[in-house]
């Protein structure tokens, strides 16, 4: 385990429990980032004159860690900005399923255009809570979180690839930010039609970098409509209507997508597989004391599927406390939000369970 920590100095300086807030940057990434830009003072336009072949590179990076051909892996600045453009490239009026609740840069910016919504609420009967509204309501998208931000809730991947076989025209959208990265993830059984991330969490790629993943039959019901030079250049870019280039219609930053490339290298260096065997042990370990102190919601707590993100009870006190203890969390909701990644330990549990006196 304590290897997995080489390669990220703040876990030096402190018990680092707030990968839902902000992933580590790796050492990787930064001498990565040192090396472009020195060789952006030196080279200029003669370094950008090969960052279609780095672009490329990222776009099957992500493709073959997700499960995604390349052809159908668009690269954008962060989950916002693919969201607000997915959105405009579908046609109006429609009607859209969300989550009570859900991550306000996802329900914002659908309750900013001339969409029908309809909402599920978000308790313990999750599942059949969506399952009765799209019954009833019968909408045309539903977009969620696969991990929801606040409590950590996780949506079953199971759940959602039977509720595509059962309703095979529903456009499903996820936010994949607070979950990819954590598991091992293959996009086309997955059932999900767009996946979106940003890329700063889970996969300690830094700011500034992100992606989305299109199924192959949610092409045609869409209709992006951004488009600028750089929608036909490199390669799966190859002519007007190609589709991952309409999301892509300007400059990209080289340094940013490239450390994305790197982040990536490193998650396969360490194998996804093994990073799921460690952030389990890790979330169970977490959720069997909070519960046993009573410090989460019952039935956040004891749901089947659940992510490495727990809200505990508490307030400005005990994060203060926490704070001077060196134990770097986040206030979300009316709680304290802990979130535990590959690079923690046993030891960083222990030390948050001696300040919580559990």
């Amino acid at each position: 385990m304590d290897n997995l920590r080489k390669g990220f100095p703040v876990l030096e300086q402190y018990t680092y429990l707030n990968t839902a807030a902000s992933g580590l940057l790796p050492e990787k990434v930064w001498e990565f980032r040192q090396e472009h830009d020195l060789d952006f003072l030196i080279k200029a336009s003669l370094l950008k004159d090969k960052q279609g072949e780095l672009l490329t590179e990222v776009r099957e990076s992500v493709g073959r860690l997700f499960g995604c051909a390349p052809n159908r892996v668009a690269l954008v600045p962060n989950f916002s900005y693919g969201f607000n453009s997915l959105l405009e490239s579908i046609e109006k009026p429609k009607k859209a399923l969300l989550l009570e609740n859900d991550y306000p840069s996802i329900t914002w910016p659908v309750k900013s255009r001339n969409f029908e919504l309809i909402w599920a609420r978000q308790d313990e009967d999750l599942e059949d809570n969506i399952l009765r509204k799209i019954e009833k309501e019968q909408p045309d998208f539903f977009v969620f979180s696969i991990v929801q931000y606040i409590s950590g809730v996780k949506l079953s991947l199971d759940f959602l690839k039977g509720l595509k076989e059962k309703y095979p025209e529903l456009i499903l959208i996820a936010d994949g930010t607070q979950y990819m990265g954590t598991e091992v993830f293959d996009f086309e059984a997955s059932g999900i039609d767009v996946v979106l991330s940003s890329c700063y969490k889970w996969l300690n790629a830094g700011y500034g970098n992100g992606f989305m993943l299109f199924s192959e039959n949610v092409q045609g019901k869409l209709a992006p409509k951004h488009l600028g030079f750089n929608s036909l250049q490199g390669k799966y870019k190859a002519h007007e209507e190609n589709f991952i280039g309409k999301f892509e219609p300007g400059h990209q930053d080289t340094l940013n997508h490239g450390s994305l490339k790197v982040a990536i290298d490193l998650i396969e260096k360490i194998g996804l597989s093994r990073i799921e065997e460690e952030i389990s042990a890790l979330k169970n370990c977490a959720r069997e004391r909070f519960l046993a102190a009573g410090l989460l919601e019952e039935w956040t707590g004891k749901r089947e599927n659940f992510s490495p993100i727990f809200n505990i009870k508490g307030d400005d006190k005990l994060y203060a406390k926490l704070t001077g203890e060196g134990i770097i969390t986040s206030q979300r909701g009316n709680g304290i939000r802990i979130s535990t990644h590959y690079f923690n330990t046993k030891k960083d549990l222990d030390h948050l369970f001696s300040v919580l006196n559990i």
